[in-house]
Formats: structure tokens, C-alpha cells, sequence
């Protein structure tokens, strides 16, 4: 792996490793039972290599020529939802994807860069909408980012997610409604609801042996948990299909209803890879500034995979 970057610190240090930004914090220790300390061992093995922890020294290193190999840690273990970012200590998903890009984009050959926005996932699992959604709208604003300085030219572009959730709009709200708001008629049990629902999952709620009202003040809240129909502890995720993006070559494949291992196929088949290597592809005309022009038998094509749910930049090497 050329560049790293997200949460997860204290798994890469020996048990009882002090935490460089949360030093006095026992609770973010390294957890590492087998001693090994894999940032170490990570640096030892590729030359150039570079480990940082916050935004700072990352904006740093991401632009330094001499470093080939990055790693970012910015948090023991989860990064902060995006509405609760540290933006003095911790980059954003659009900056991890900008200064990604720009260091792999020094391969001549291309390359695959994989980014998830993970957090989407943990704020429907909370049942807090506020926070999913404002992760999907870093999400769209990393996805941005990444079309900005790639070219449909030679640059493939995949959105996608690997599930949904029992998460819901409904009740005829009227246009330029706020999505966290009440829906404008009462049900039948003559008290509000909200726009957004859930199927199941912690915003379930009895007041004796009817749901409770919604307030205004209360939907207000950032860490309001919208109602949800069953009990459980953490909502669950959906069963209906999801869409798929795409954007550069091939993107053509990409329409209809096809099973979720073809996307894998498409990726390969555009970067010719096994098991399409004998792809002969003429390159395209006018290489973006994200590749460097040189004879190459397939397109010199540099894949970008996003991935809904998951934000995903796909860059193969060309050959």
C-alpha cells in the first residue's frame, strides 16, 4: 500500500502505547497484544515512507516529491463523524481524497485508490440521520473532488455502495422543507411524525403503550434519533439493490440490474487486468494531468472508484 489513510491508531501500536494526541487518555492506548508496532515495521519496508497524525503534518507530507509511501492516522480508533471533525487536527474525506490523488497520480502507470465514507454506515446504525447525511454530503463533496482533477478521458469513475438501509422519506412534506422536519399532517394516533423513519433500530420509543410525540425542539438536535418501528439496539441494513455510478471509460457497462460481482469484472476489464489482459485498448487522446503520457498496450486509464456507503477510488496499473 501507497497511501493509507483514516482512523485505527491503536491498533497498530504495542498494548499500552500512550496516544500521541490523547496522551493522558488510557482508554486510547495501543491495544497490540503481540508487541508489534506495524507503523514501524510499515516505514522499515518501503523507502520514502512517511507516518503522520494529524491534519498538519499531513497537508505536508501528501505534498512532499520525496515521500513515496503515506500512512495518516488521525484517530485511535473511529474518525470523528464530519459534523464533529476536529478540522484543526483531523483532514476531511474531500482532503484525504484530494492528497491521495495527488500522490498516486505521479505512477506513469496509474493507479487504484480504494476511499470509503464509513461513517454513513455508523450514523444509520445509530439511527441519528443528522449524522448519516451529513457524511453523504462529504461523501459527495470527496466524489467532487476527485471528478475535478481526474478526466473522463482516462479515468474510470465508479460510485456504489455494498448495501442500503431501513432508512425512509416519506409523509408529503412540501418542497423546501428541511428533510429533519415533521411531516405537515398528524397520524392516526393524532400526534406528529417526522420525515424521515426508520424500520428498526434505537429510535424505537413507548410512552406507556403509545409512541411519543415529536417536538420541534426536539428534531432540532443534532443527535436526534428519528422513531423507528421495532426495537433493536443498532439498525439493520436493507435488502433492495443499490445503485451503481460511473463516469471515463467503460463506464458504458455499468446500466441495468447486474449481480454485484460484475462490478468487479468492469473494474478489471477497463485496467486490463486478469483476467482481461489481453485487452488491447488504443490509449486515449489527451491524457488528464492525473497520468503521464508513455506507450502502453491498454489505455492508460486511471480508475476511480467511489463507492456509495462506501467511497471507494479504484486506480489500476496500466501496463
Amino acid at each position: 500500500l501507497q497511501v493509507i489513510l483514516g482512523g485505527g491508531r491503536k491498533y497498530m501500536f504495542p498494548e499500552g502505547t500512550p496516544d500521541p494526541e490523547y496522551p493522558d487518555d488510557a482508554s486510547q492506548n495501543g491495544v497490540r497484544k503481540d508487541k508489534r508496532n506495524l507503523v514501524q515495521e510499515w516505514q522499515d519496508k518501503n523507502q520514502g515512507a512517511r507516518y503522520v497524525w494529524n491534519r498538519r503534518t499531513f497537508l505536508q507530507a501528501a505534498q512532499d516529491p520525496s515521500v513515496t509511501h503515506l500512512m495518516g492516522l488521525f484517530e485511535p480508533a473511529d474518525m470523528k463523524f464530519e459534523a464533529e471533525r476536529d478540522v484543526s487536527m483531523d483532514p476531511s474525506l474531500e482532503e484525504m481524497t484530494e492528497m491521495a490523488l495527488q500522490m498516486l497520480s505521479r505512477n506513469p502507470r496509474g493507479f487504484y485508490l480504494f476511499v470509503e465514507g464509513g461513517r454513513i454506515d455508523h450514523g444509520h446504525h445509530e439511527g441519528i440521520a443528522y449524522m448519516a447525511l451529513t457524511e453523504s454530503v462529504m461523501f459527495d463533496t470527496a466524489i467532487d473532488k476527485a471528478g475535478q482533477l481526474t478526466s473522463e478521458k482516462d479515468t474510470l469513475i465508479l460510485v456504489t455502495a455494498d448495501h442500503s438501509h431501513v432508512f425512509s422519506f416519506g409523509g408529503y412534506t412540501l418542497r423546501g422543507s428541511s428533510v429533519f422536519g415533521l411531516a405537515p399532517s398528524k397520524a392516526l394516533d393524532l400526534k406528529p411524525y417526522t420525515s424521515i423513519l426508520y424500520g428498526n433500530g434505537p429510535g424505537y420509543a413507548l410512552n406507556g403503550s403509545s409512541r411519543p410525540s415529536v417536538t420541534g425542539s426536539e428534531i432540532s438536535d443534532r443527535m436526534y434519533r428519528q422513531q423507528a418501528a421495532v426495537p433493536l439496539e443498532s439498525e439493520t441494513h436493507g435488502g433492495e439493490d443499490v445503485a451503481v455510478f460511473a463516469r471515463g471509460p467503460w463506464a458504458h457497462l455499468v446500466h441495468g440490474v447486474q449481480e454485484q460481482s460484475f462490478v468487479a469484472h468492469v473494474m478489471a476489464f477497463a485496467a486490463c487486468l486478469e483476467p482481461y489482459t489481453d485487452c488491447n485498448l488504443r490509449p486515449p487522446e489527451g491524457l488528464s494531468n492525473a497520468a503521464h503520457p508513455r506507450p502502453v498496450a491498454c489505455p492508460p486509464s486511471l480508475l476511480l472508484l467511489l463507492a456509495g456507503a462506501l467511497l471507494l477510488l479504484l486506480m489500476p496499473a496500466l501496463h
